[in-house]
């Protein structure tokens, strides 16, 4: 089942549960529900992570977080998918999230010629910002959905391949 896959990359739920970095979230950590590894609260948990993952904000787990909460998807899920952006992958990410932006707003301003530095980023994050936040909005709720809709696929694949292989078993 997909259980046994999910649960094999898991960490330790009481490990987690007694972290002192995660004793914020009081008891809403000692829900069982977000601790389960269903196909709805793991795809859940892909929507929450993935989109999170593209919010050009700081501290895009405390967002997952919350948003796992009130969403009762897998907390440990919806956690490490923001890990997606990290330092090596931010840039490329928000580059391409400004782009998709800027083209859907489809405003032919200022030609703003990129450069890795912050002095940079200070002067262009008044251009910027709006244009990189659509994109980053548009691109977490579009693979947020995505990897919704890829988790139940992959779920309802794999159960019923599962099914099939035990009936051929049992009949043969």
């Amino acid at each position: 089942m997909p259980r046994k896959l999910f649960k094999k990359y898991m960490p330790n739920e009481e490990k987690l549960k007694r972290h002192k970095h995660l004793s914020w979230l009081g008891s809403h950590i000692h829900d069982p529900n977000l601790w389960h590894l269903t196909r709805k609260s793991v795809a859940r948990a892909f929507f929450v992570g993935l989109f999170c993952a593209f919010l050009p904000i700081p501290l895009q787990m405390l967002v997952a977080a919350f948003m796992a909460i009130f969403l009762r998807s897998n907390l440990p899920i919806s956690i490490g998918l923001v890990w997606i952006t990290n330092p090596l992958t931010m840039p490329p990410i928000f580059y391409f999230t400004y782009r998709v932006g800027d083209f859907l707003i489809g405003d032919p301003g200022e030609t703003i010629n990129f450069e890795m530095s912050m002095e940079w980023l200070q002067h262009s994050l008044g251009l910027i910002w709006w244009p990189l936040l659509f994109g980053s909005v548009l691109c977490g709720i579009f693979f947020g959905l995505l990897g919704y809709f890829g988790v139940q696929s992959f779920w309802a694949w794999h159960v019923g391949r599962s099914w099939k292989r035990r009936s051929e078993r049992n009949s043969g």
